[in-house]
C-alpha cells in the first residue's frame, strides 16, 4: 500500500485533511483539465482550490478516504510537491505568446519537464525558465534558472527563495537551445554527485566554490 506522500498527498494545517496537486507541466492547463479538477473540488468538498508558486492547481482540504478517488477521477500525473527531488519547472509565455519575449521560454521548460521533473537528488531542485531579462518565471531564485537574450539563454544557479535566500549566480551565456539543456544537465549532475543530503544548489557553490562548477559546465 502506498503512504500518503507517495499518493502526492500533503498534510494540511488542521492535520485533518490534505491537499493534492496534480502535474500540470510549465503551467499550460486545457479547459478539460479545469472542468476535471473543478468537479473534483466539488465532488469530494474540497476547502480550496489554490493555484500553488509552481503554477499547478491545488485541491485542498481533502479527506484521506478520498485521496485515492480524486487520483482516479483526475487521470493525471502527480505534481513533485514534497520531497527530495526535481519540483515542477517554471516557464513563462516566451516567444509563443509574449511580444517582448527573446527565447521560446515555454518549448524548453516543456523539455525539461520531460527530463526531470520528479527526479531524485540529494535535496529539493527548483528550475525556471524566462523568455527576457524581466525573468517573470523568477529564474533568478531558482536552483537552475535560464533567461532568454538577444544572442541565446543566460544560464544562472544555485538561487533559492527559502529560509536563506540567494540570487543565482551567472555561469555562461550566449547558449542556443540544445546548449542550455545540456549545460542544465551538467549542473544537475554536478549538484547529484557532490551535495549532501537536503543540501541545496546555493550553500553547495558557497562550499565548494563558484569556479568548480563553472568548470563542470564550462
Amino acid at each position: 500500500m502506498l503512504k500518503l506522500g507517495e499518493k502526492g498527498a500533503i498534510p494540511q494545517r488542521d492535520k485533518k485533511t490534505y491537499a493534492i496537486a496534480p502535474h500540470i507541466p510549465c503551467g499550460v492547463v486545457t479547459p478539460d483539465l479545469l472542468r476535471k479538477l473543478a468537479d473534483v473540488a466539488e465532488k469530494y468538498e474540497a476547502q480550496a482550490m489554490k493555484i500553488t508558486g509552481a503554477t499547478r492547481i491545488a485541491i485542498v482540504g481533502l479527506k484521506e478516504e478520498d485521496i485515492d478517488k480524486a487520483w482516479e477521477e483526475l487521470g493525471t500525473d502527480k505534481g513533485a510537491a514534497v520531497g527530495l527531488c526535481v519540483r515542477s519547472i517554471r516557464a513563462c509565455p516566451g516567444t509563443t505568446f509574449c511580444s517582448i519575449a527573446k527565447q521560446d521560454a515555454l518549448g524548453i521548460g516543456m523539455k525539461l519537464d520531460v527530463l526531470y521533473h520528479g527526479l531524485e537528488l540529494p535535496g529539493k531542485f527548483k528550475m525556471a525558465v524566462s523568455g527576457c531579462k524581466l525573468s517573470c518565471a523568477e529564474s533568478w531564485v531558482r536552483d537552475v534558472g535560464l533567461i532568454g537574450e538577444a544572442d541565446g539563454w543566460k544560464l544562472v544557479a544555485g538561487g533559492n527563495v527559502g529560509a536563506s535566500p540567494r540570487i543565482a549566480d551567472e555561469l555562461i551565456t550566449g547558449l542556443n537551445d540544445d546548449q542550455a539543456i545540456d549545460a542544465a544537465k551538467k549542473v544537475i549532475e554536478f549538484y547529484r554527485e557532490n551535495a549532501k543530503k537536503g543540501e541545496r544548489l546555493g550553500k553547495l557553490i558557497n562550499r565548494m566554490g563558484l569556479e568548480s562548477l563553472k568548470e563542470a559546465v564550462t
